[in-house]
């Protein structure tokens, strides 16, 4: 089942199986078809269920729902799932895309210790997008920072992807708080290269803290109204962490809500 493409004229809508962790693949797309979300960002991690092409795409069938994007095994947690060699993970990633109709690969920057990797990252990139028809759409990362002081660049060529020559992007906003970038600036300085955004919102904290859109201080409502206005039709996909919820209905109304409030300010009607 095929995602809707950007060329539809406005932007798919869709859950990352990352936000109902910690349930399962499954439970995501359960959760993405049950709620009206327009497809699922695939988050290839520790559950078997994610790296077996065959299951995702059974579940893609199963909830009739598509899946947009691949998120590549490329964090800390997932450094052994698919192989340790960072290039055979893009591959199968963008094998998987394939196979199950997704037209993005989210992926990370090297990390400083990944100096090989690093060395031709950029270059890497663009040879894997013309070679499978993928786009691959590297992520706004951030300095490690223990507190509030300057933070230690760990990422190659760096953690901002407006700095480099991709030709396709992601912005974060749960990143984006942890450097303390302007989302707005950022998305201006990609233009037409921003393909993808997760969607969520932090306090500007050293945590990674993936928050409900609108309960941070990253400025969401104006940014997707920025999106908006400038024509974005990409994927606008939530990431947002309920691993607190207290129960079922606490998990239902965080992701309920984060629908809501990207429909509301993308001005994207419910399927």
């Amino acid at each position: 089942m095929a995602s809707r493409s950007s060329s539809s004229g406005t932007p798919v809508v869709g859950l990352s199986t990352a936000s109902i962790y910690p349930e399962s693949t499954a439970h995501g797309f359960a959760w993405a078809a049950s709620l009206g979300y327009d497809a699922v960002e695939v988050m290839v991690g520790i559950d078997s269920l994610s790296q077996q092409v065959d299951a995702v795409k059974k579940l893609s069938e199963h909830h009739e729902i598509p899946i947009c994007a691949v998120h590549s095994p490329c964090l800390l947690f997932t450094q052994r799932v698919w192989g340790t060699d960072p290039w055979g993970k893009l591959e199968r990633s963008a094998e998987m895309a394939h196979e199950v109709g997704a037209d993005v690969v989210v992926v990370h920057p090297p990390f400083r210790w990944q100096k090989d990797y690093a060395a031709g990252f950029v270059e890497g990139i663009a040879s894997l997008e013309a070679r499978t028809g993928i786009a691959f759409a590297v992520e706004n990362m951030y300095p490690w920072r223990a507190s509030s002081r300057r933070g230690m660049e760990m990422y190659l060529p760096g953690w901002d992807p407006s700095d480099e020559d991709y030709s396709h992007m992601t912005i974060d906003l749960s990143h984006a708080a942890i450097a303390r970038s302007d989302v707005i600036e950022m998305a201006d300085r990609m233009g037409d290269r921003l393909r993808h955004v997760h969607l969520t919102d932090g306090t500007g904290s050293a945590k990674d803290e993936h928050l409900v859109p609108g309960r941070g201080v990253m400025g969401a409502q104006a940014f997707l109204e920025h999106l908006a206005g400038q024509g974005f039709s990409g994927h606008v996909v939530l990431e947002i962490n309920t691993r607190r919820a207290a129960d079922r209905a606490e998990r239902e109304a965080d992701l309920r809500a984060s629908l809501e409030f990207a429909r509301e300010h993308l001005r994207v009607p419910s399927r």
